[in-house]
């Protein structure tokens, strides 16, 4: 007669059918040092419970919770396809980050959602060392995630990233368009490259030139794949900064859709935003998909940040005060364009790019 252990041992495990709970564990120890660097005073508990908890910070009078949940696209693919790993988590905590700020919010934590056919346990630690980077950037805690093995739903080498930030806003102080006037000056701060939007259009377009993406020179210290797998900047401590002088009065995160989709989610259907074209030049990655893919302007601009990667308007007489707080961040801030009394079209373009 069997004994259960014989029996067991007999059967198929776990492991056979393609999960390897070892490796799961072996992750949460590797990444445990990554969420630490991360924490904020406000952190409670580990990397290993159930749910993530957290204090809402101090000084809040009347505290909103703002949350938001992002991915980066396909431009997973090329970090996939070209070993990119090191860097892509910054997109998946820009993505969230970024948005949340466009409502005066402050990040406070975030999770994860890391999912592959098969678990490989080093390109899985990059990645969320990644990830644990943005947070650092952000000022926010990564405070938990999930890891799911699910052999069979991808392809070999495959892997897939979901994040979902929380962030808090005082409730008179939260940025819903309302306050947007006409005459308002609109504030462009540079992007680092497409961000982490419009890559199925990228990819579509590498192939289409019938070039290798590394070795294909754009500028004489950069390949056409070092400038796409830029990551996302973070704009939240610049951002956040600037609002603080309580002159801003909406804020816009440029991401799919460009500037036709995305301007209009910040102000009311009286008004229009008229950009000019002529106020910055665009980065040379932007010309080169422009030449390559003979995309046509308007395109361009409903698909790209085309270098400007989140906007805010304030009224003329405080442009003097919040470009000088931006800029004793590091940022470069650009007047792009102003707003108007609404015309035909919710967004204009005047002048041409370089």
């Amino acid at each position: 007669m069997k004994s259960m252990s014989q029996d067991h041992q007999a059967g198929l495990s776990y492991r056979d059918a393609g999960v390897d709970i070892d490796a799961g564990n072996a992750l949460v120890e590797r990444i445990k040092p990554h969420a630490k660097r991360t924490a904020r005073k406000e952190s409670l508990g580990t990397l290993g419970g159930f749910g993530a908890l957290f204090k809402i910070p101090e000084g809040y009078q009347n505290p909103v919770l703002v949350s938001g949940t992002d991915g980066v696209g396909t431009k997973l693919k090329l970090a996939i396809d070209y070993q990119r790993h090191g860097q892509i988590g910054e997109d998946l905590v820009a993505m969230c980050v970024n948005d949340l700020i466009v409502a005066n919010a402050e990040p406070l934590f975030f999770l994860d959602y890391y999912a592959t056919g098969q678990l490989d346990v080093d390109i899985a630690e990059t990645v969320i060392a990644s990830i644990a980077h943005g947070c650092e950037l952000s000022g926010c805690a990564l405070a938990g995630g999930e890891t799911a093995e699910m052999p069979g739903m991808y392809q070999h080498g495959d892997y897939d990233l979901a994040g979902f930030c929380v962030g808090v806003a005082e409730e008179s102080q939260i940025l819903n368009g309302n306050g947007v006037n006409v005459g308002d000056v609109i504030i462009g701060l540079p992007s680092s490259g497409p961000h982490s939007n419009g890559y199925s259009l990228i990819r579509k377009i590498i192939a289409h030139a019938a070039i290798n993406p590394e070795t294909e020179q754009l500028t004489p210290d950069s390949t056409v794949l070092d400038a796409v797998m830029q990551p996302t900047r973070i704009y939240v401590k610049s951002v956040l900064k600037a609002m603080s002088t309580g002159h801003v009065t909406g804020a816009v995160h440029i991401t799919g859709g460009g500037f036709q989709e995305n301007l209009p989610r910040s102000f009311g259907d009286y008004l229009t935003a008229h950009i000019d074209l002529d106020r910055w030049t665009r980065p040379a990655i932007f010309q080169w998909l422009e030449a390559q893919g003979d995309v046509g302007a308007d395109e361009m601009l409903r698909t790209f940040n085309c270098g400007i990667g989140f906007v805010m308007f304030c009224a003329p007489q405080h442009v003097k005060d919040v470009t000088e707080v931006l800029t004793s961040t590091g940022e470069e801030p650009l007047i792009i364009g102003e707003l108007t009394e609404r015309q035909t079209d919710s967004v204009v373009f005047s002048g041409a790019f370089a």
